[in-house]
Parts: structure tokens; sequence; C-alpha cells
């Protein structure tokens, strides 16, 4: 490559000084017209180069190519006839001739290279005794993209503008490497885009991928990978190859499609590096496999024949929009090798579209050649030959409106205005016209042809990207390629496809054919990574209970919302069951009677005691007290009720608070009972005046301060931080508990102890009277109710930790129900026994007998 840029260098620097002198020749054979601005054309007229030996000596060796190429004929061709259209256009260029030098590449990136250099040093043909023709002021090439890196690459840093008409390596829009580089087709990065979408838009998960060895082929897979990764598709082998590899490795690639569970495979490869491999898969009967292709080979014609059809039919790609020519066709059978016996490639064209070697004045004929000869009266008017099939040109078109760009700039150049202003004269001398200032120019070319499309080059040298969906069918006997949708891309990133997809023929049959590592998970299910595969492997794992999958393919299980929990599919989120204590559930209903019971019991007892007051029994117990007892007793009877049922806000702050003041009421009577009991038995020693000293109005206070304490802290209780309804998630999945959280644990306990204190105090007070001198001893029956009192709620704490749900709720009742019961039972019980079984013994003799002993 360096001394490659060397030679151009120096033929540079001959041509600068006076009169022409070659520094060496190529000796390549052009298509050659002599005009005011010429432009340059490079195109792989033949295809296949059989002396690749690269020597840059004095005198280079000639390079052999063979494979004519009837499609790229028509493109060179095409470059022709535009020039011809625009010269007679008075418009357009005005009293300024377009000329051209068209050269052939033979697909190779080193002849493209000699052909570039070739075109910069001026025309060989001519006698260096004749004047230098116009230096090219642009050049038209490559169709390969390695072809295109080589030529913009060299030409480049020198300014020279460069058209490529098929060259679509998304490399080639780097504007740092190759800043003189346009072309009339869209980029890969466009095209791995719209063959992404498709992939997607068909729901292929696992697919196939042949490259080409080249930049065009390694580009392209490399940006396709790129956008199907967005999607998660995987790619399950990448074949390379190239027309000048062995068979071996041509073998080796389809033993790997053999071998691989792919349905789907994209080819991104030029049709010269496709065909042998496509030859050798025919030959092997593989069949069943939908192929995607690049632009390359879609509609190529020399693997568009039914026997190809046989494994690659059906197949889907993209192309470039078509367009018909107008008078294209005429030009093209208007060629002939008798209007320029001189004219290369024309002769090789004649005897494949004619069938005969044309007869031409001065040619030599070999003896042994047994070539059928033609007459000279062979016309090609008649022809039906595909190649005079003008109506759906597709890269035929990009060379056609390649020449149209340069001539938009070289009009803007010459006359420093726009095509189609009324006055037109030039303000620049053709002379001094630089290819530098020719790029500026192309950069600014913004038109609407005569088929209204609008050409313009983007700040990288691309086209609007826009593609048509070709489908290959079998009709009548021909494969045919059938325009069955469109791509396009817009400025913001996003694109627009648009498929028709009940008119496809799908080479699996009638319906679309799928292609999975993995079948698709079904919903209540994970996708499960395999170690060491690509992500389209996986295994299907059952979503954890309280997620789910509610869709097939799911990569992920969702959390059901905290109300929720998944139903046995694994695919629905169920509400969960709100549990609380409720009064028509069995349980609720024996808690409600025994509560009812409790406060009638204690109501009837207070009903005894109205009755019965004025007896001896009665009396001795503290009538008064008793009465504030019975009716705190009620009080705590009645408590359990605010527990069952859903809490509300106002049941939670009810129900801890009227239980800590309805048993702080309670145990504060009891308090008072065991002091005059206290003070009745230390009353017995001679001397102590303490009887006196404690009397009702005494007992009252001690009632109601005792009260007041538990008053005040439930009212800075509900103030600061009250109970209020909350739903526990946690003690089971399926299950919401609503309880009430008592907001303040330190209040919560704090009314319980203080409780407790209470309690403990009047156990040790009613313990030390229990040998009180009379027959009926109140300090036992305390003593007794008390003891139970504090085993119920010593034992209550454990319980209430360890209950679930609901039944924590449950043990709290019990034990106020419990400690109720105990305190009516022990202390109340054995008056009414005497009352209505022994009234025989409620006498003040009785109850004093004794201390009368």
């Amino acid at each position: 490559m360096k001394r490659g840029i060397l030679l151009f260098l120096c033929v540079l620097s001959i041509n600068t000084v006076s009169g022409c002198e070659l520094f060496g020749r190529f000796d390549m054979p052009s298509l050659f017209k002599e005009g005011d601005i010429m432009i340059g054309g490079i195109f792989p007229i033949l295809n296949k180069e059989i002396l690749s030996t690269s020597t840059f000596d004095k005198e280079p060796p000639k390079v052999q190519c063979e494979g004519f190429d009837l499609r790229v004929f028509r493109w060179t061709q095409a470059m022709i006839f535009a020039i011809e259209e625009i010269n007679n256009d008075p418009a357009l260029l005005p009293n300024i001739s377009l000329g051209y030098r068209i050269l052939n590449s033979c697909a190779s990136p080193t002849n493209a290279l000699r052909a570039a250099l070739t075109l910069a040093s001026g025309a060989e043909e001519l006698d260096v005794s004749s004047h230098c023709p116009p230096a090219i002021s642009a050049l038209i090439a490559e169709s390969g993209s390695s072809q295109s890196i080589a030529v913009a690459g060299i030409l480049g840093p020198f300014h020279m503008p460069i058209i490529s008409y098929f060259s679509t390596c998304a490399c080639l829009s780097d504007r740092t490497k190759f800043p003189t580089f346009f072309r009339t087709i869209p980029s890969d990065y466009f095209q791995a885009k719209a063959l992404a979408a498709l992939v997607k838009h068909f729901g292929w998960q696992w697919i196939g991928a042949i490259q080409s060895d080249n930049d065009y082929g390694r580009n392209g897979i490399l940006a396709f990978k790129e956008e199907v990764e967005k999607f998660g598709i995987c790619i399950a082998f990448v074949g390379t190859i190239l027309r000048t590899h062995t068979k071996d490795r041509f073998l080796k690639v389809v033993e790997i499609i053999k071998q691989s569970s792919v349905k789907v495979i994209l080819a991104f490869v030029p049709e010269g590096d496709f065909y042998p491999l496509m030859k050798e898969i025919v030959n092997q009967n593989i069949t069943g496999i939908q192929w995607i292709a690049s632009e390359a080979w879609i509609t190529a014609s020399r693997p568009s024949t039914p026997e190809i059809y046989t494994a690659f039919g059906g197949a889907l790609g993209f192309v470039v929009k078509k367009m018909a020519i107008p008078n294209f066709k005429h030009f093209l059978t208007s060629i002939s090798p008798y209007t320029d016996p001189h004219a290369p490639f024309v002769r090789d064209f004649w005897q494949i579209m004619v069938g005969c070697m044309p007869v031409l004045p001065g040619a030599r004929t070999s003896t042994d050649d047994t070539t059928k000869r033609c007459i000279g009266n062979e016309t090609l008017m008649n022809s039906d030959d595909v190649f005079f099939n003008v109506t759906e040109l597709r890269v035929t078109y990009n060379v056609y409106k390649a020449v149209y760009a340069i001539a938009h700039a070289l009009h803007q150049l010459v006359f420093c205005q726009p095509v189609g202003a009324k006055t037109v004269n030039p303000c620049v001398n053709l002379s001094e016209i630089q290819p530098k200032e020719v790029i500026k120019s192309l950069q600014r070319v913004n038109f609407t042809n005569q088929f209204g499309d609008e050409v313009f080059f983007d700040e990288n040298g691309n086209p609007p990207a826009s593609y048509d969906i070709i489908n290959w069918q079998l009709i009548n006997g021909k494969v045919q390629h059938v325009t069955l949708g469109h791509f396009a891309s817009a400025a913001n990133g996003n694109y627009k496809l648009n498929v028709q997809e009940e008119k496809i023929v799908w080479r699996t049959g009638k319906t679309v054919p799928t292609s999975l590592c993995s079948n698709v998970c079904p919903s209540g299910t994970r996708k499960a990574q395999i170690n060491g595969k690509p992500i389209c492997c996986f295994h299907c794992v059952p979503c954890a209970d309280g997620t789910i999958a509610n869709s097939t393919g799911a990569a992920d299980c969702t959390p059901c919302p905290k109300e929720y929990w998944s139903n046995e599919r694994k695919d629905e989120c169920i509400p969960r069951t709100i549990e609380f204590l409720k009064y028509h559930e069995p349980m609720g209903i024996a808690l409600t009677l025994v509560s009812l019971l409790g406060a009638s019991l204690s109501l009837a007892t207070m009903v005894v005691f109205i009755n019965y007051r004025e007896t001896p029994v009665i009396k001795a117990s503290n009538f008064e007290l008793s009465s504030f007892l019975l009716f705190s007793l009620f009080l705590c009877f009645l408590c359990p009720l605010t527990f069952i049922g859903m809490p509300t806000v106002w049941t939670c702050m009810l129900r801890h608070t009227a239980f800590g003041v309805t048993f702080a009421l309670c145990i504060s009577c009891v308090l008072g009972k065991t002091i005059v009991v206290v003070t009745a038995f230390k009353a017995t020693f001679p001397g102590n005046k303490i009887t006196g000293q404690f009397g009702h109005a005494q007992q009252r206070i001690i009632v109601c301060s005792c009260t007041l304490i538990q008053i005040i802290t439930c009212v800075l209780w509900l103030t600061l931080n009250p109970p209020y309804p909350h739903m526990l998630f946690t003690y089971s999945n399926r299950t919401i508990v609503l309880e009430c959280n008592t907001g303040s644990e330190f209040a919560f306990y704090a009314v319980l102890g203080y409780i407790g204190v209470l309690a403990i105090i009047c156990l040790i007070l009613a313990f030390m009277a229990r040998k009180l001198p009379d027959n009926f001893n109140e300090a036992k029956l305390i003593t007794f109710s008390l003891l139970i009192f504090c085993a119920v709620w010593i034992t209550f704490i454990p319980a209430y930790v360890s209950s679930p749900g609901k039944f924590t709720v449950a043990v709290e009742i019990f034990a106020i129900l419990s400690s109720a019961f105990g305190l009516l039972i022990c202390i109340f019980a054995p008056k009414c026994y005497i009352i209505f079984l022994k009234p025989e013994k409620n006498t003040k003799k009785w109850v004093m007998g004794k201390s009368i002993k």
C-alpha cells in the first residue's frame, strides 16, 4: 500500500510539469470518451482475478481477469447513458461536456487500487506527444466494500470525491478515515437494522449467519449482531467464505449448517462469494432452511435459477428502491462491437448475447478457435434477455443517480447557483476546478430527480435509507424477485417495517418457520440460563411462590403486590385472604357468648348485693367497694367485644385503652378491699386506731387515684402514638392478618405493667392478712383470686407472642375473661353461696364466730 502511494505521488509530480510523461503502465483496458470534465468509473466487469501478482516495478505485469458479468456491464452502460443524457440536457451543464473513463477491477481490492492509480495518472491510450486530457474530477467506484476502502484510502488524502453505487460497509461512513467518500446506496448500518427488524418481526430467536471474508461481510454481520442482541436474538454460528477459498473450506461451512439446529440463516455475502456455497448446498440436498439475504445477492441473476431454488426458494432479503429508466433499453439494444471495434468488453458481451464471435477489422483469428463467427447482420433489438429488462433497476439506478449527483455538484460549482436558475453564466474557469471543491459542492447537493426521488447526502456521505423486501418465488418455472414489503429508517433512529406476510412463499411451507434453541417457556415459568450456552438456550423454571409470569417466554417472574399471592399455576395474582377474629365464626361466637355471660353474671351479682346489702355477709365485704368492683368487672367482660371484628382506627384505640382503664379500676377496687381487710386485722391489736383513719373517703381516694394514673397513661398513649389497624403479611403467604398495632410498645407494656404492679401489691397485702381471725376471711379470697389473675397474665405473655394470626387476639381475650372470671368467682361466689344456699350463716354471729370464742 505504501509503495502504491509513492507511485501515485510520482505520477502526480510528473504530470504537473510541462508536457505528459508516464512513470509506468498498468496496461488496463478502459471505456473512454474525452470531455471538458472527466468522470472516472471502476466496475468489476470481469469478476475473477487469475493473476494476482502485485509488484510495482518499472513495468507492472498485466493482470488477467475472467468471468464476464452481464449485470456489472449494465452498470457501466448506465454511467455512459447518464453522461450522454446530461450532455444533451441544455439546463444541467450547458456548453460543458462530460467525459468518462471506465476501468475493470476484477472484484479485487488490489486491482481496484491499480485502476484508481491509473485513473489518477491520465489516459494511457493517448500518445505522450498529444495533449493531456482533463484530470478526473470525480470517481464512481466501487461495488465491493473492500475495493472501495482501498480506493478511498489511497485517493482520499488527495481530495478525490468518490461515489459508490454498491459498497454498503458501515465503516465507510467514518469521515476521519474516508472524508471524500459518498454513496447512493444506504449503509449496512441501516441494512443491519432492517434485517434485525425482520428477524424480530417473525419471532426468530436462534439463527445462523454466513459472512464473506472481507470488510463487507465482517462489518455487516458485526452490525447485525449488535442490533439483534438488543432483541435477545442469538446467532448460533458464523460461517466465513470467499470465492477464492478452497472447496474444503466451503465443505466445512456446509457441515456446520448440517449439524446446527437453526432453521433460519442470514447470508451477508456478495453473490460471487456465495454462489459456490449455494451449489454445494444444492448438491447435498440441504432443504428446510429459511434463508435471509443481504442486498448483494437477493436479486442477482446467476443464482436465480430453478436448480438453486430447490434449496433457497422463499428467501427473504432487502434491496434498494427499484426504478425504470426511460430510453435506457433502446440504449442497451444499440450496443454493437461494430460501432467501436476497439471498445473493450463489448466483444465479450456480444458473444454472450448473440452467441457468436464478431469479426472485426484488423482482428486476428486463430485456426484452432472453433467459436462460431458472426455474419455481421445480428441485432439485439428483439432480444428478450433479462439484461434488457430495465423496469426494475436497483444498483443500475444507483449508478445513474451517482452520475447526476456529480453533475448537479458541478453545476453549482461552475455556475454558482442551483440547477433551474433563469440566467446561467459560468463563474469559475473549468481548468481551475479542483476535486476538493467538487467535494464541498457534493455535500450541498439536494435535488429531486425526474422520478420524484430525492437525492442528497448526510454528514457521513450516506443517502436516505429505504429498502424493499424481496421474496424468492417460482412463477411459471422462473425464479421471480417479488416485492412484499418496505423498510424505512427515520432520522430519530426509529424504523417502520411493513410486510405482506400472507403473500410470502416460505421455504418450509405455508406457515412462518420457527427457529428456537429452546421452546418458549409457558406462563407460570421463567427462563433459566444454561451455563456455557447463548441466552437463547435455557431451561424453563417454575416461578417461586408469590411471583408470577402471566405471559409466555418471560425472562423473570414478577412479584405480586403485597395484598396478592400467586395461584397454583403461577400465572395470576389472586387476593390474599384477610384474616381477623370475626363475630360469626365459631371462635368469635364462643368468646362473645362467654363475654356476655361474664357481664350478665356481674350485673346479676350486683343486683344480689343491692337486694341483700343489709345482711351481715354483704356488710362485712364492704358494699361500696364491692359495687365498684362488680361494675369494673362488668366493663372488663365487655372489653373483649372490642377485640372481635375488623380492626378500625377507633376500635384499635378503644380496645387497649378500655382494657387498661377497666382493669386498673378493677384492681384498684381489689386494692381498696385488701387495705380495708389489712387495717381491720391491724385493729385487733390494742391501741391501734388505723381503722378510723381509713374510712369510705380514703377508700374512694385510693380507687380514684390508682385509676387516674392509668387514665393519664392511656391519654398520653393515644395522643403521642396511638394504636392503629395494621396488615401483617409475614404470618402466611396466602393470608393477610388484619390486627391492631399497638403504636407504642412502651405504652402498651406500661399499661400492662401498671396493672401488674397493682396486682402484686394487692397480693402481698392480702397474703399478710390471710389469717384474719373470723369465719369469712376476705383476705383468703382476694389472695386466691389474685394468684389466678397473676398466673393468667404471666402465661399470657409467651402465649401472646407465639400465637399466630387471629389467635393472638383470642389469647388476649382469653386472658381478659379468665382473669375477670377469677376475680368474680373467687371473691363473690362464696358470698352468693351463703346468701342463697346457706342463709343460716348469713348472721353477724357466724361471720364474727372466731373472734367471739
